[in-house]
């Protein structure tokens, strides 16, 4: 039980600015921090999602100058084996978790979507003239919010026929008293219409 101890950390989730009362395991005060860090996704005190798409992005350029050599302009490799590497490589990196952190502002979801266009520019090596969403379209693949959408219809379809009854009453919605502009993981089908 030491080992837990030291490691246990304690973040309220809330939309207030005020401090949660602290709680206490073994009469031990456990130390509050504003993100925690759970099966690779970084959840912050308020659910904006910041500190993960920032982490994220980090992690994806990481991982495309690592795969320059194969995927980079002078690559002697054919557009459909880079784009087979990209989708091997970079997009479960950005899609992992994708149903939570769908729900971030469009100025989050846009720091990604710039990582996709310098991915696919990279890879297509197309003059700087040409618009992002003529390669996206060249290419046939799907901006960061139509995965979202994608993956949050799947999510739905997948409930609807669950054997488990209770696994249904997740789509029922929250109730009609919320703050403004803030975006839920069940709104994603509807938020970004195309």
């Amino acid at each position: 039980m030491q080992a837990n101890e030291t490691r246990s950390t304690q973040v309220t989730f809330a939309l207030k600015k005020q401090t949660c009362p602290r709680i206490h395991l073994y009469n031990k005060q456990l130390p509050q921090t504003n993100e925690v860090k759970y099966l690779g996704i970084h959840l912050d005190r308020r659910l904006i999602w910041r500190q993960h798409i920032t982490m994220k992005r980090k992690q994806l350029d990481h991982k495309l100058s690592r795969l320059y050599w194969i995927m980079g302009r002078k690559s002697q490799l054919s557009l459909s084996n880079k784009l087979l590497v990209y989708t091997l490589t970079l997009k479960p990196v950005w899609t992992y978790g994708i149903l939570l952190w769908g729900s971030a502002s469009n100025s989050h979801l846009d720091i990604l979507d710039r990582f996709q266009s310098k991915a696919l520019r990279m890879l297509t090596n197309v003059p700087w003239f040409v618009p992002n969403a003529i390669i996206r379209n060249d290419l046939s693949v799907t901006t960061i919010r139509q995965e979202v959408k994608e993956h949050c219809n799947t999510y739905r379809q997948r409930l609807t026929v669950h054997p488990n009854h209770l696994a249904t009453t997740l789509l029922q919605g929250l109730p009609c008293n919320r703050r403004l502009k803030r975006h839920y993981p069940e709104d994603l089908v509807t938020r970004f219409n195309y």
